[in-house]
């Protein structure tokens, strides 16, 4: 039975994305439902790998299982949410067109899980932004138009911002961009410096600016894995 303890976490996660797109639809105006989904997914992401590791029940199904359940919580979900940001948004007379580039993000979401299932190179670390990360990016959105901070929800709800965001962050998801994983195998400091530095920002950034901190902390994460990597070499 306990092969499929981790399967079962994996299905949860898809169910949680799943009902992350019904609130999406359902309370349009609340859209900060359809982000707790994503969060509750990516906690359950990350559950079913170090179960699956605690448990050496690792299967193939396993993995594919948890590729189809990320693309709809992590690929699926955001654009569904950005897309709702883009109807909340002026309307322009391209709009009827415009607003599902959203749906950019869910391809090439796609693609990068796609890629990750066939490319060897990313047992350690990453090729490409993970798509839980950009999810969970989205997800801080309507999280930081609920906190109330104006300046940044200006930005959030133009459509020109959302567009190119949205193609932006599709690129980023299929570069070859090598990124850190948060996983550690050992707690040595001189082997991990730069995830504790990360985790240790995070929580500095999430108390001081509340939601506002994710697109940082993404930020910080990319530029600490291009650094790591420039000095690998």
């Amino acid at each position: 039975m306990k092969k499929h303890i981790p399967n079962a976490i994996t299905c949860l996660n898809l169910l949680s994305g799943c009902v992350g797109v019904v609130l999406a639809f359902k309370f349009p105006e609340k859209l900060q439902y359809a982000s707790y989904a994503i969060f509750i997914a990516a906690i359950l992401d990350f559950l079913d790998g170090m179960v699956a590791r605690l448990l050496r029940a690792y299967s193939e199904i396993g993995k594919e299982l948890d590729s189809l359940a990320d693309m709809v919580s992590f690929g699926v979900l955001p654009s569904v949410i950005v897309y709702h940001l883009f109807l909340q948004a002026p309307q322009l007379d391209i709009s009827p067109f415009l607003n599902y580039t959203a749906f950019l993000i869910a391809i090439f979401s796609a693609l990068r899980l796609a890629k990750f299932n066939i490319d060897e190179r990313q047992t350690e670390n990453f090729i490409g932004l993970p798509t839980p990360a950009n999810a969970m990016l989205i997800a801080s959105f309507p999280l930081i138009i609920a906190q109330g901070d104006y300046f940044s929800s200006s930005f959030i709800k133009n459509p020109y911002f959302l567009s190119i965001f949205s193609l932006g962050m599709g690129l980023l998801l299929v570069m070859e961009l090598p990124l850190m994983s948060l996983k550690f195998r050992n707690f040595a400091l001189n082997q991990n410096i730069y995830r504790y530095i990360i985790i240790t920002a995070s929580i500095v950034l999430l108390l001081i600016l509340k939601f506002v901190a994710v697109p940082v902390i993404l930020f910080l994460y990319i530029a600490l894995s291009l650094i790591q990597f420039r000095i690998a070499r």
